[in-house]
């Protein structure tokens, strides 16, 4: 009898602890439905970060960078190639956090630093989609999806519009010219 009580504990304990790995559409998402897999969040990360960059004008050159897989997540990431000057730096991070805004993302907290500034935000489903500049000014964007069902995981199907740097490692620093991102003053008149 004492046995099988303690059996029953550690099921019932088991239980409750996977119980806090709900999937996302139980701890995020209003629709109800499958469980997504690592698969379907890295396809989901990809189209946040595809309408991001189709949302910025004038466009800038862009590049993959790594992709990342947890045990149940995966980050996906990308790499401005466009030179963002420091002068148009507040237009270009204004412009995605609108954006983000407009798409219904929460923005989690805004790093004002003058130097390496970014933007944190949050999809209504879960998804931590951040932008940030680095010490030499490249620009860097980053999607973490929620914990979801593990799966394989592909790489991205997003053509780069420029270069693909696909097998270089570490990515080079930005270095295409934009006669308005690049700018280092700004128009008079």
């Amino acid at each position: 009898m004492n046995r099988r009580f303690t059996q029953a504990a550690i099921v019932a304990l088991a239980g409750a602890l996977l119980a806090g790995c709900g999937s996302i559409e139980e701890s995020a998402s209003p629709k109800k439905g499958p469980a997504m897999n690592m698969q379907e969040a890295a396809e989901r990360a990809d189209a946040m970060l595809d309408a991001t960059f189709a949302a910025i004008k004038p466009e800038v050159h862009w590049s993959h960078n790594t992709t990342t897989t947890g045990s149940c997540d995966v980050t996906r990431r990308r790499m401005v190639m466009t030179i963002i000057s420091a002068q148009r730096r507040g237009n270009f991070l204004g412009l995605i956090e609108r954006f983000w805004k407009q798409n219904g993302y929460a923005i989690k907290s805004v790093n004002p630093d003058k130097q390496m500034p970014a933007i944190f935000a949050q999809s209504q489903d879960g998804f931590a989609i951040t932008v940030t500049v680095g010490a030499k000014g490249n620009v860097d964007f980053k999607v973490d999806t929620p914990c979801v069902a593990e799966s394989s995981v592909a790489e991205p199907t997003s053509r780069p519009n420029g270069p693909s740097y696909k097998d270089t490692w570490p990515l080079p620093l930005p270095n295409v010219h934009s006669d308005f991102w690049s700018a280092t003053t700004s128009p008079t008149g």
